[in-house]
């Protein structure tokens, strides 16, 4: 009995001495567990932020693309939009046809008969004609601009040039027997034009004030020749082929001064054909 007794005691202490000497070993081994587990925890913290930022630089990125792609969208668009306008709108380039060159003719009529004097071999007869007479001639229209000075779309601003030959007749000169006089007038102007309707075929126009000159043959009873005046007209033209054009108008001439004695007031009333060039 005494020997289970101090075999017991002897375990127990030997239990006891054991124990005093593990436990600082497995305190410091639990501590150095502890301190790997919340090291582990902050590398984990630091990834995960890591993360974070790179996603968050991320979706910056993706804005950024975002709005940059918007505004090339948008750019884009206003850049369709512009082309599809310039594809709908007329074609109107320096590289166009709006010049034009035509061959004129019709009846012409003055407001006196024409009178004057032949002189042939000192001799100084007189003849006279009636008003009526036709004519025939050409032009050309130089195109300065399609808009008026910006005034006006699509009305075209222009200078003609322009040059009739008008026949009146044969006149039978008194107290020269035998004798016939070629009586005709030679036009010379250069006229304001103003055509509207730019881009259509059909296209009226008018001319507000040209410059007239007169060269009559045989000369006045002075021995003139020549005059000045003014030209106002209107007529149409029409595109009957590309670039073939015909017209029709009419034209009242005043003159500024009779050449002495001999008036070429009048008007005109004939057609035209001609090429756009």
């Amino acid at each position: 009995m005494i020997n289970k007794t101090k075999l017991a005691l002897g375990i127990a202490a030997t239990l006891t001495i054991t124990g005093a000497l593990v436990s600082p070993q497995a305190m410091a081994h639990s501590k150095a567990k502890a301190d790997r587990v919340a090291e582990a925890a902050n590398n984990k913290v630091d990834a995960l932020e890591a993360q974070l930022q790179a996603m968050q630089a991320e979706l910056r990125s993706l804005k950024a693309d975002r709005s940059r792609s918007g505004a090339d969208a948008g750019k884009v668009q206003e850049l369709d939009q512009w082309m599809n306008s310039v594809k709908s709108a007329p074609k109107e380039s320096a590289k166009s046809k709006d010049n034009l060159i035509s061959f004129r003719g019709g009846w012409a009529h003055f407001n006196d008969n024409r009178n004057g004097t032949q002189t042939l071999e000192g001799a100084n007869p007189t003849f006279a004609t009636d008003r009526d007479a036709s004519y025939y001639g050409g032009a050309i229209d130089f195109n300065v601009n399609n808009d008026l000075f910006g005034l006006m779309d699509h009305t075209s601003f222009g200078m003609e040039l322009g040059l009739e030959y008008a026949q009146l007749g044969h006149g039978a000169p008194n107290g020269l027997a035998g004798a016939t006089a070629n009586i005709n007038q030679l036009r010379i102007n250069v006229s304001p034009k103003i055509k509207f309707m730019h881009g259509s075929k059909f296209r009226p126009w008018l001319i507000p004030a040209g410059l007239d000159i007169n060269i009559i043959s045989p000369p006045s009873n002075a021995i003139t020749v020549m005059d000045t005046g003014m030209q106002f007209g209107a007529g149409a033209e029409y595109e009957l082929l590309k670039g073939i054009v015909i017209g029709a108008d009419s034209r009242y001439h005043k003159s500024f001064n009779s050449i002495d004695g001999v008036n070429t007031d009048g008007f005109t009333l004939g057609g035209s054909a001609g090429f756009k060039w």
